[in-house]
């Protein structure tokens, strides 16, 4: 009698070491379960921020723009009669390179046709502008820079083959590739060779659309 009371003790204590035994692994599991939900967007997160920082501030885009060129000869005299602007094109290509998560430096190579309307005073470049790009938001940039230009087409016409410009202007991306930019180029040397006695500056203005690679 007293063997099966004990035995009876014994089956009890069993049953409730068992069932804690049982509880404590499914808290066990569950905390585990909870652990990996709470990890997993963290490596996520941490990822995307890798990847944000190395395409914002690395490497380097090729890209094609071409537009409108509104231009003109500001003369320190009078102006001759036939002085009106010239409605033309221009097309170049670029390379941004990024410094940092709101710089890149910018080199292009372009053709534009410049001067003024009459064409005697038409000015053809092939021009070389080194643009500071600075990033404002992530759509919206702006840049500032020298640019030299080589004259094309003409010889010996009373007009300097160098010209020496500073350029502003500012971007505006319309999707990962194509954007849309305007710029504003202001001559710094007389167009004119010095023996003419001619002063005029060459000022013009692009509106243009671009695609990058």
């Amino acid at each position: 009698m007293t063997s099966d009371i004990g035995l009876n003790k014994l089956q009890k204590q069993m049953k409730k070491i068992l069932l804690f035994t049982v509880l404590l692994s499914f808290s066990f599991q569950g905390f585990s379960q909870e652990g990996k939900e709470v990890e997993t967007p963290k490596t996520i997160q941490d990822t995307t921020v890798v990847k944000e920082k190395w395409s914002a501030s690395s490497g380097i885009k090729y890209g094609i723009r071409a537009g409108y060129t509104i231009s003109h000869l500001d003369f320190e005299s009078e102006p001759i009669p036939n002085n009106k602007h010239r409605n033309s094109m221009y097309i170049g290509f670029l390379a941004n390179i990024g410094l940092s998560r709101t710089l890149s430096i910018v080199p292009e190579i372009q053709f534009s046709a410049e001067g003024a309307n009459d064409e005697t005073l038409h000015l053809d470049y092939i021009q070389m502008p080194v643009l500071f790009r600075f990033r404002f938001s992530e759509k919206f940039h702006a840049g500032i820079g020298p640019q030299v230009g080589l004259k094309v087409h003409k010889y010996e016409d009373g007009m300097r083959n160098l010209a020496y410009s500073a350029v502003i202007g500012a971007d505006y991306k319309i999707n990962y590739a194509i954007f849309i930019d305007v710029r504003y180029n202001y001559g710094i040397e007389n167009v004119f060779d010095e023996v003419s006695g001619i002063v005029a500056k060459n000022r013009n203005i692009q509106l243009g659309v671009g695609y990058k690679f």
